[in-house]
C-alpha cells in the first residue's frame, strides 16, 4: 500500500487528474454521441442523458483538469508542498466515485450527494495554501472554484426537481465561469509561454486595468446565466459580451508574434484562446438577434475554447513538469488540429447537417485519445 502512494503518478496533482480528465473526455463524448444517434439503447441515468451530459462535461471532465492544473500551480505560487500520496489518491477517488455513481442503481439523493464533495474539497486544499502563504492576488482563482461548486449545486437541484431551466442555468453559468477562469490563467501563462518558447526579451507588463475589467465582466456574464437573464435577448447583455470579446481580441493582438506559428505548443494555445473571443462575440450577436442559435456560442466556448485550451495546456504542462523537452510528438500536434476541427465542425456544420455533431464528437475523441496514447507512459514515470 505504501508503494502505491509513493508511485510517480501520485507525486503531484497534474499526473492523475490530467489522465483521468482526458480519459473521461473521450469516453463521455463518445457515449453522448452514440446515444444521440440511437446506437446506445438501454436504461438512462437519472434525469436522462441530456442532464448527464450537461452535468458531466463541466463538473466531471473540466473540473478534473482544473484540479490537476491548480494542484500543480498553487505550490509554485506559494512555495508550499503540493498534494501527493494518499491525500491526492483520496481526492482522485472522490472524483472517480462521483463519475461511477451515475452507472449504479441507488436512491436519487445519494447519487446527487456523491457529486457534491469534490469541488468544495478542492477549494479547501487550494484555499489552505493560498491563505497560509498570503497570496491575495490569487484569491480570485479560489473564488471561481468556490462559485463553480455553487453552479454545480444549482444544476443538481435542477436535476433532482426535474427542472430543466434550473439545470440549464447552472450548467451555462459553470461553463462561462470556466471561461472566466481560463481567461485569468491564459492571461498569465500564454504570454509567458510565448516569450520563453521564442526566446524573446521580456516585454513591459500590460496595464492591469483591462485584465481587471475582463475578469469582472466575465464573472458578471456567468452570473447572468445563473440568474436566467440569457433566456431572452437583451441589448445590455450584448454590450457586455461585446466588451468581453473586445478585451480578448486586445490580448490576442498584444500577444501575437509571427514566430508562434512555427511552434505547435504556442499556436495551439493561441488559437484555443481565440475561441473565447469568438464565443463572446457570438453571444453578443445572439442578443442583438443576428445569431440564430445560442448553442453555437455555447459550443464555441465549450469545444473550441475550453477543449482546445485544455488539450494544449495539459500537453505543455505534462512535458514541462516531468522534465522533458517542450517538443510534442507529431501525434499530439495532430491532436491539436483535430480538436480545432472539432470546434469548427460543432459550430459551422451542425446548423446544416445532422452529421456535424457526430463528426465533432469523433474528432474530439480522437484528439484526447492521442493525448492518452502519448502521455500515459510519461505521467506514470518519474521526472526525467
Amino acid at each position: 500500500m505504501r508503494g502505491i502512494a509513493a508511485a510517480p503518478v501520485f507525486s503531484l496533482g497534474f499526473r492523475p487528474f490530467f489522465l483521468a480528465g482526458a480519459g473521461f473526455a473521450a469516453i463521455a463524448v463518445a457515449v453522448w454521441a452514440l446515444w444521440l444517434y440511437g446506437r446506445l439503447p438501454g436504461a438512462q441515468p437519472m434525469g436522462g442523458m441530456l442532464a448527464w451530459h450537461r452535468h458531466e462535461m463541466p463538473f466531471g471532465f473540466t473540473a478534473a483538469i482544473i484540479a490537476g492544473f491548480l494542484l500543480t500551480a498553487v505550490p509554485n505560487w506559494t512555495g508550499r508542498p503540493g498534494l501527493n500520496g494518499w491525500p491526492l489518491i483520496g481526492l482522485v477517488l472522490v472524483w472517480l466515485i462521483a463519475r461511477l455513481a451515475w452507472l449504479m442503481p441507488m436512491p436519487a439523493i445519494l447519487l446527487l450527494a456523491l457529486q457534491v464533495p469534490f469541488l468544495p474539497l478542492l477549494a479547501c486544499v487550494l484555499g489552505r495554501d493560498l491563505i497560509a502563504a498570503g497570496k491575495r492576488e490569487n484569491y480570485p482563482v479560489l473564488l471561481m472554484v468556490t462559485l463553480l461548486a455553487g453552479c454545480q449545486a444549482l444544476t443538481l437541484l435542477g436535476i433532482f426537481n426535474e427542472d430543466v431551466n434550473l439545470q440549464r442555468h447552472g450548467v451555462l453559468a459553470a461553463l462561462w465561469l470556466v471561461g472566466a477562469l481560463m481567461s485569468v490563467i491564459g492571461g498569465r501563462v500564454i504570454p509567458f509561454f510565448i516569450q520563453r518558447g521564442l526566446n524573446r526579451p521580456a516585454t513591459p507588463a500590460a496595464h492591469p486595468l483591462p485584465g481587471k475589467v475582463l475578469l469582472i465582466s466575465a464573472m458578471l456574464a456567468a452570473v447572468s446565466f445563473a440568474a436566467g437573464l440569457n433566456d431572452a435577448p437583451r441589448v445590455w447583455l450584448a454590450l457586455l459580451f461585446a466588451l468581453i470579446s473586445g478585451l480578448h481580441l486586445l490580448r490576442l493582438w498584444r500577444w501575437h508574434d509571427r514566430g508562434l506559428w512555427r511552434v505547435p505548443l504556442l499556436w495551439s494555445l493561441y488559437l484555443a484562446y481565440t475561441w473565447l473571443a469568438v464565443a463572446t462575440l457570438a453571444m453578443a450577436l445572439w442578443h442583438l438577434g443576428w445569431m440564430p442559435q445560442q448553442s453555437l456560442a455555447t459550443h464555441s466556448l465549450a469545444v473550441g475554447g475550453i477543449g482546445g485550451l485544455v488539450l494544449a495546456m495539459i500537453a505543455r504542462v505534462s512535458l514541462g513538469h516531468t522534465g522533458r523537452l517542450l517538443q510534442p510528438s507529431k501525434a499530439i500536434v495532430a491532436g491539436f488540429t483535430l480538436l480545432l476541427l472539432a470546434g469548427v465542425s460543432r459550430v459551422l456544420l451542425v446548423p446544416y447537417s445532422g452529421w456535424g455533431l457526430g463528426m465533432s464528437a469523433l474528432l474530439w475523441c480522437m484528439a484526447f485519445g492521442l493525448f492518452l496514447s502519448r502521455y500515459t507512459g510519461i505521467l506514470f514515470k518519474s521526472r526525467v
